[in-house]
Parts: C-alpha cells; structure tokens; sequence
C-alpha cells in the first residue's frame, strides 16, 4: 500500500502528456544495491513504496521515501541502494536522449 494519492495511471497520463516515452514499475528487493552507473535516456520518478538512497554526483546520498520524485538527466553518473527490509518499488517515466546535431 502506497500513501501517494496519485494512481499509476495519474502518473503515467501527466509524464507521457510532458513528453517522457514510457512509463513502469520499477520494484527493488530488500537490500538491492547498484554501483555507479548511467542511463542513456531521462528518467522521472516517483517513490511509491519503501525506502531508497540515491547516490548523485559529488558524493551526496539523497534518502527518499514514499512521495518523494526525483529526477536524473541522460549519462548522469549515480547509485542507488534499496531499504534493507522494505525495498523500495518507484514508477519512473523515461524519454530518450535526442542526439545532438552533427556539425
């Protein structure tokens, strides 16, 4: 159960409106930790269940919880790791990267 009002069909309508790709689920085991890494498109998200810690550029950790968003620019370096005991399950809209045009 989520304490966020908004339905994943709320969500998905207003990112795809802004333009964002696609919209999913993401849920996280107990524990899950992911090294610094990247993506090549967008991501804009929302935490809907559980506890994360989203490791940013710079070193700071950002502790989300349940109706905290967050947002990360293609080819932006960070980590993330999931509530030991809850995990952590987020919905995420992802629009890929337009590639600049070639001079």
């Amino acid at each position: 159960m989520t304490s966020t009002t908004l339905t994943l069909d709320q969500f998905r309508s207003l990112m795809m409106a802004a333009g964002y790709d696609e919209v999913v689920e993401r849920h996280w085991a107990p524990g899950t930790e992911l090294d610094t890494h990247t993506h090549s498109f967008e991501a804009n998200a929302i935490v809907v269940q559980g506890q994360m810690w989203l490791g940013e550029p710079g070193g700071a950790q950002r502790h989300l919880k349940v109706g905290d968003t967050f947002h990360l620019a293609p080819e932006i370096p960070h980590s993330e790791r999931y509530c030991p005991t809850q995990g952590a399950t987020y919905w995420v809209a992802r629009k890929d990267a337009v590639a600049a045009p070639s001079a």
